[in-house]
């Protein structure tokens, strides 16, 4: 055919090589990945196992036979179950002799699935599906059983003595568990652990951890946790303990102040001790031989009746339990004088001051403003509370002669109320001058200044003349004689 070059002799014969060596270059896993089978199937002793298996294409294949095959852990392999289309199934001799069986009935090559009943543990293992095919020879898959138990999990802390080597103070174990357990710590104590495994019954595996610390007397009481984790637990198991460390008591004297003088009476020492069994007893000694006759012990305090110079001396407590004794001693100084009280601290005295001084300016800041507003109201600071009219300016006006022998008596009073006058300027008008204090009160009555709303030239009225009836309070007005048009006059004030 034009365009393409034949293809010679020597290229025809390399490529038929290469087509025949595909089969052997292959893989097994491309043809075993046609044998379909579980990974990994659990169970637990007594139960009924099933172990599926089956060839998912057959296009070009024929199956002969199908074996099944048991590979345990430790130990040869051997054939527990074998089908042929032609003779049917057969059971050779094994370990699951009369409890392995085909699940279907009557077996098929395709779908060789079994089961075993009543598992042990020692069944746990590789089983292998094989098929023996026809032309591409055999193809198999695997699956591995495992056998599972339940462990008995527990955990102690140990009672120890305070020393200096690492010591076990908890242990915690996983008993005949399948497959093993794993054990953690949890603590603030600084230790280690150590664990071990070895062979249980029935091919099971115990877990044994221990925990080792230098124990302490300041280890006592500290948390620690064992947390033992297994596949057959939807959760850590956790095991919460406290560390049991015994030690000697720990003594301290307590109650001396470096002021005992002569005279000083119902001095107290205490001996306080801390140990673990607790502490059983205390005694109390002086260093220079038999205790003062002033002094009386009680438990684990000592009392000095009156202080002397026979209590000038070194007072010891000791306190024992059962790993040890504790002591713990005082030496007192018997002073000839008291010891003077110590005072206050400099900045506690500042910190006085500086309160003292502001409490001081608070106070002096309230009292000022309380007279300021007290004196603005005696004043009479602020608005007014009544503003007259001021004064209309008017011409000259000739007051009419009137005299009281032709008026009667109501008309003449009228008049006495009444002043005319000339006014040449503008009236002032003072607001802010006006004065309602009544305070000057003499023998001939009170006195009452005016000058809010007054003309210039205006003098106060004399004792004997009535002020305007808007500064004095409880006395009724009355109207004064009509005044023709033109004429000048003073209007009465009123309030506003």
């Amino acid at each position: 055919m034009a365009g393409k070059d034949p293809l010679s002799s020597g290229q025809i014969f390399i490529k038929l090589l290469l087509l025949s060596l595909v089969p052997t270059l292959l893989p097994h896993g491309v043809f075993g990945s046609r044998v379909k089978v579980e990974p990994e199937v659990s169970s637990y002793p007594g139960q009924t196992v099933n172990l599926r298996c089956a060839f998912t294409d057959t296009t070009g294949i024929q199956l002969t036979m199908v074996t099944w095959i048991y590979e345990p852990k430790e130990g040869e392999r051997k054939n527990i179950a074998v089908f042929h289309p032609s003779f049917g199934p057969n059971y050779p001799e094994s370990p699951l002799k009369d409890r392995v069986s085909f699940m279907e009935n009557p077996a098929n090559v395709v779908n060789p699935s079994i089961q075993i009943s009543n598992v042990r543990m020692t069944d746990e293992g590789r089983y292998i599906c094989e098929f023996a095919c026809y032309p591409s020879g055999h193809e198999q898959g695997a699956t591995q059983l495992v056998m599972l138990t339940k462990p008995q999990n527990s955990a102690s802390a140990l009672t120890v003595e305070a020393n200096s080597k690492a010591t076990v103070v908890a242990r915690c174990e996983s008993l005949n568990g399948r497959p093993a357990a794993t054990i953690r710590w949890v603590t603030t104590a600084n230790g280690n652990a150590t664990t071990l495994s070895k062979p249980g019954q029935d091919n099971t595996v115990t877990i044994t951890s221990e925990y080792r610390v230098v124990p302490t007397a300041a280890d006592n009481g500290k948390d620690i946790s064992c947390i033992v984790s297994h596949r057959t637990q939807t959760v850590p198991e956790s095991f919460q303990m406290k560390l049991k460390v015994q030690y000697a008591p720990q003594v301290t004297i307590v109650g001396y102040d470096n002021n005992w003088y002569v005279g000083r009476t119902n001095v107290l020492l205490t001996c306080q001790a801390a140990g673990n069994p607790v502490p059983t007893t205390v005694l109390w000694k002086s260093m220079t031989g038999d205790m003062p006759d002033t002094v009386q012990v009680k438990d684990n305090q000592l009392k000095v009746l009156k202080v002397d110079e026979a209590v000038n001396t070194t007072f010891v407590c000791e306190v024992k339990n059962r790993v040890g004794i504790g002591r713990d001693q005082i030496t007192a100084l018997v002073r000839g004088t008291r010891l003077p009280e110590k005072g206050a601290t400099t900045g506690s005295i500042i910190g006085a001051i500086i309160g003292v001084i502001l409490i001081v300016a608070i106070i002096g800041t309230a009292i000022v403003m309380f007279r300021k507003h007290r004196a603005n109201k005696l004043n009479g600071d602020g608005p007014p509370k009544h503003k007259p009219p001021p004064p209309k300016k008017n011409n000259t006006a000739v007051r009419p002669e009137v005299t009281s022998t032709n008026l009667p008596a109501s008309e003449e009073y009228l008049l006495q109320n009444q002043y005319y006058g000339t006014q040449d300027a503008e009236p002032v008008t003072d607001l802010d001058a006006y004065n309602d204090d009544e305070d000057n009160i003499g023998n001939e009555g009170p006195r009452v200044h005016y000058h809010a709303a007054a003309p210039s030239g205006w003098d106060d009225p004399g004792n004997g003349e009535a002020p305007p009836f808007y500064e004095r309070s409880g006395v009724e007005s009355h109207q004064g004689t009509d005044v023709n048009r033109g004429d000048s006059f003073i209007s009465s004030a009123m309030f506003v």
